[in-house]
């Protein structure tokens, strides 16, 4: 890949950033390097976040000193990675990572390796303006200077990033095959950011999808847990669609869109997409399980509806379906066992909201996954209002009391067990019982 850098300085006068809105941790880790005669610098996320005027989530360094002069300097480092290595500066619950400028060219030493186009070890070390060039996209090679508190453009990302336009370094189509996964990175900041991604940027997207499929399923479910448990999930599935990464990511779920002409399905997915970006925003937790639920459901409705068109009974197709989806969905993303069994139950228990037997209802609001298959439930009004009365009997049914549940189904309560009064005389009516009969065995 051939880039010329090309070093523009935007003074501290020229940029918003300030040393205020950067973590109290990177700055120690910066001002150590500097004193201890190494170039260091604010790169990357946490550089282009603050430009635009948002909370950086980690803040990353980069800096001439190799991993191992790092650890040198920080008795709380520890060195990781072989494909990229680096030094983790620990600080209680935060990591302040730090990276030795790397060199874009192979030095023969076989610290930089290539499969197939694929870059798979990159450890040879180099200057700041090779570093720059072999970043992904211009927006993440912005470099904050500790030393005059400058901001370092080597490949005209600040001009993007006051755009906000998402443009890769060097030739798209190499910098994909080098590693497919910038594909889904190039949707998933353009959603964060809301950005637009440039033209040349995203054309080979949709051609070179397919390569996708070649990613170790680990690393996707991680990017996938990126995409859509950072507060733009519906921007995010907006942009996978849009680029023709959905057929490949999750093909059975874009698959069962296609086929639903009614559009239902998808306003059911939108619609809990953008309740996980709610909650997110709120601070609140989002499982992965309900996530996936989520994200998987058309595929399972699809599969459902083939087996019984088959004549298979609703309960064993309900099991064969999700067994079906779940192994398909392995062959791709590695979701783990912890959540892919809760995500069958949340999908099992949909049918047990037709029930309005007294014990089968006290079971169910027992169950471990009852919030979560409820909340599901809520979720399906947006595909079809023939769930309303379940959807407001189980509302109601959560802050009944037993009897008042009784009364909802139409049912007497159960009858009192027996008082501490009555027992004495059945125990000893039982005992006079055994007694009479041992007298007759004599």
């Amino acid at each position: 890949m051939t880039f010329q850098a090309e070093l523009t300085v935007i003074p501290r006068e020229q940029h918003p950033i300030s040393r205020r809105d950067i973590s109290p941790n990177a700055l120690r880790v910066l001002y150590r390097l500097r004193d201890g005669g190494y170039s260091a610098h604010l790169v990357g996320g946490a550089v282009r976040d603050l430009l635009v005027g948002q909370i950086p989530k980690d803040f990353d360094v980069a800096t001439d000193a190799t991993p191992e002069q790092v650890k040198q300097l920080f008795r709380n480092c520890r060195l990781i990675g072989r494909r990229f290595r680096l030094a983790h500066v620990v600080f209680g619950r935060e990591i302040i990572e730090v990276a030795t400028f790397r060199a874009n060219s192979d030095d023969g030493s076989g610290d930089r390796e290539m499969d197939n186009g694929r870059l798979v070890r990159d450890n040879v070390y180099g200057s700041i303006e090779e570093d720059a060039v072999r970043r992904d996209f211009t927006a993440n090679a912005l470099y904050y200077a500790i030393e005059d508190f400058s901001v370092r453009d080597y490949v005209g990302g600040y001009a993007d990033v006051l755009a906000r336009r998402l443009k890769l370094i060097g030739d798209p189509e190499q910098r994909y095959r080098e590693d497919p996964v910038r594909m889904l990175r190039a949707v998933r900041l353009a959603a964060k950011l809301q950005f637009e991604i440039e033209a040349a940027t995203a054309e080979p997207i949709a051609r070179l999808a397919p390569l996708l499929a070649e990613a170790a399923p680990a690393r996707l479910f991680e990017e996938m847990l990126k995409l859509f448990l950072s507060g733009h999930a519906v921007a995010s599935f907006e942009g996978l669609e849009r680029y023709g990464l959905l057929p490949v990511l999750l093909p059975e779920t874009a698959a069962a869109l296609a086929a639903n002409r009614s559009g239902a399905l998808r306003r059911m997915l939108v619609e809990g997409l953008r309740g996980t970006d709610v909650r997110v925003a709120g601070d609140e937790p989002v499982s992965p399980a309900f996530l996936f639920a989520l994200l998987m459901w058309p595929a399972y409705c699809r599969s459902l509806m083939g087996l019984q068109a088959q004549g298979v009974a609703l309960e064993d197709a309900q099991r064969r379906a999700a067994d079906r989806v779940t192994l398909h969905l392995l062959d791709t993303v590695a979701l783990p066992r912890r959540f892919s069994l809760p995500m069958q139950e949340i999908w099992l228990l949909q049918s047990r909201f037709s029930t309005r037997q007294r014990k089968r209802v006290m079971r169910l609001l027992a169950h471990p996954r009852f919030r979560a298959g409820y909340d599901f439930l809520a979720l399906r009004l947006f595909a079809s209002d023939e769930h309303a009365d379940d959807v407001a009997f189980w509302k109601q049914a959560q802050s009944q009391s037993g009897d008042e549940l009784s009364a909802s189904l139409g049912v007497a309560p159960p009858a009192e067990a027996s008082t501490d009064d009555d027992a004495p005389s059945k125990r000893s009516r039982r005992r006079r019982r055994r007694s009479s009969r041992s007298a007759s065995r004599e």
